[in-house]
């Protein structure tokens, strides 16, 4: 017994039915969850105690998942977020990691993958052991807090999701290697998950905007047909 509190999920869906199974999932898996069952509640239930992460679905009356994670994200709360859909279109797909997701899953699901993607998600978001706090990387302008889980452009910190933040931190271990989006995709999740393309390419898109807002217009390089690197960090930050 380590004493350590297990890890909290909200479970948001206007289903009780999958907010049942995922619950019992969960707690399978030694997590804890709160329930919310529209989106008003979820954003609520945020506000009064950050959860480790945030099982969203899109489809809800009133306030569906897209504009919660909207909200959200405009509060710069960087709670992870999972994504449930009945939708397969890749636009909804990519249109939720756009907006911040860290991920995405089709109904019907199966359980037990919601749960190892949820994994998969609170592992990248784990604090790093001690050792691993003398590990800053710093390239340019851009400096990565690998600890702390911070960004900063020329000591301005950008505020990155746990995703965003763990895909430039694999091109920054990469140097001046580029990374293919299925190696991009191995360092995410792990061989052998299902992501698309289109996923990597938008949380790229989102990293290139949030740092452009600071005045980063080289942060990220793509060679086309093969992928991405990291860029030369020069571009100058704004007065």
């Amino acid at each position: 017994m380590t004493g350590t509190a297990p890890r909290k999920v909200l479970l948001v869906d206007d289903d009780p039915h999958i907010r049942q199974v995922l619950a019992f999932a969960f707690a399978k898996a030694g997590m804890s969850t709160e329930e919310a069952i529209d989106g008003e509640a979820a954003l609520a239930a945020v506000a009064a105690a950050v959860p480790d992460l945030v099982v969203l679905d899109i489809n809800m009356p009133r306030m569906d998942g897209l504009e919660v994670c909207r909200r959200l994200r405009a509060m710069d709360c960087a709670v992870p977020i999972l994504f449930l859909s009945s939708r397969d279109e890749e636009i909804d797909r990519v249109l939720g990691i756009e907006l911040g997701a860290d991920d995405y899953v089709v109904k019907p699901f199966s359980p037990r993958e919601v749960v190892a993607r949820a994994g998969a998600i609170l592992r990248r978001a784990a604090p790093a052991p001690p050792k691993a706090a003398a590990t800053d990387v710093a390239h340019g302008l851009l400096r990565l807090d690998t600890a702390g889980w911070q960004a900063f452009w020329s000591d301005q910190e950008v505020a990155l999701t746990v995703t965003e933040f763990s895909l430039l931190a694999a091109l920054a271990a990469a140097g001046n290697r580029i990374l293919s989006r299925d190696a991009l995709i191995d360092r995410l999740h792990g061989p052998g998950f299902a992501v698309t393309d289109r996923t990597i390419d938008s949380h790229i898109r989102n990293l290139r905007r949030k740092f452009a807002q600071c005045g980063a217009a080289d942060v990220i390089e793509t060679r086309a047909g093969i992928g991405y690197r990291l860029g030369p960090c020069q571009g100058q930050p704004p007065r």
